[in-house]
């Protein structure tokens, strides 16, 4: 009888030890993980609704957001003021800004766990005014803190490659058609020149 119980132990602990493995390997950040999800997703839903208030409404009020055109904006008022001079009114310089995020790798936390970091990839869409739409790769970075039980975004940068991009691609295009034009042109003129000199 004592031979069996011991046998019954055993086979309990076998069969409860993967649970307990489990318990331990769990993400204790995997709640913070979908706010921080939620939170992203809303700010890519608010840039592409063109909300800028739905926008810094999950942003901390002392936020810094770095553009990707280099720009600061320190605290909601900057941030507002910002788009406004971007996309709005009569000296805009954009219609409309889309985009599309996506998250690189898993958020890092650190301290007490109340605040994280995390980057990703942007396909971003322009419409600017004075031509017609771009697309244009980019990578964000963003520290989020929980404040007050609450994720706020306290600091995000965006930047793109500076060296590789459609607009660089498009100028130097410009370039070999401008150079191209220019040596027709010339060629034309030499052409007249000589014929006038010959009558």
């Amino acid at each position: 009888m004592r031979l069996l119980l011991n046998l019954l132990c055993v086979l309990l602990l076998l069969l409860l030890a993967p649970c307990s493995v489990l318990a331990v390997d769990a993400d204790p950040h995997a709640a913070d993980r979908q706010a921080l999800i939620k939170l992203f997703r809303e700010i890519e839903a608010s840039i592409n609704a063109q909300d800028v208030d739905r926008m810094v409404a999950q942003m901390h009020p002392q936020a810094t957001v770095t553009w990707l055109n280099g720009e600061v904006s320190r605290g909601h008022e900057e941030i507002k003021a910002y788009y406004h001079r971007m996309l709005k009114g009569d000296q805009r310089i954009l219609d409309r800004y889309l985009t599309g995020a996506r998250l690189g790798a898993p958020a890092h936390f650190f301290g007490n766990g109340d605040v994280a970091v995390a980057d990703g990839t942007m396909e971003d869409e322009f419409f600017p005014v004075a031509r017609g739409p771009f697309r244009l790769s980019s990578n964000w970075t963003s520290t989020s803190a929980k404040i007050d039980g609450r994720w706020q975004v306290v600091s995000m940068h965006l930047s793109s490659n500076v060296f590789t991009n459609p607009l660089i691609a498009e100028a130097k295009a410009a370039i070999w058609y401008a150079g191209g034009g220019g040596a027709v042109l010339g060629l034309l003129v030499g052409w007249l020149l000589a014929r006038r000199r010959r009558t």
